[in-house]
């Protein structure tokens, strides 16, 4: 596959990816436990904040190499 072509589509996939993150942890968000509790929110918010990394890490990877 060709470099640009691959860079394309990691950024489609890297695009689909942080938005279905989103989501799911806005939705997570809701629930009473991490609601209620403002300790428990702030450590899930920072969890879920960096948590879509990993899961982009071996995208970018792919995307540069050659």
């Amino acid at each position: 596959m060709p470099v640009r072509l691959r860079k394309f589509v990691g950024a489609i996939a890297l695009f689909v990816l942080v938005s279905v993150w989103a989501l799911l942890a806005m939705a997570v968000a809701q629930f009473p436990a991490i609601r209620d509790n403002s300790v428990l929110s702030v450590i899930y918010y920072v969890i879920a904040g960096l948590g879509w990394i990993v899961p982009a890490m071996p995208l970018v990877s792919w995307m540069s190499a050659r």
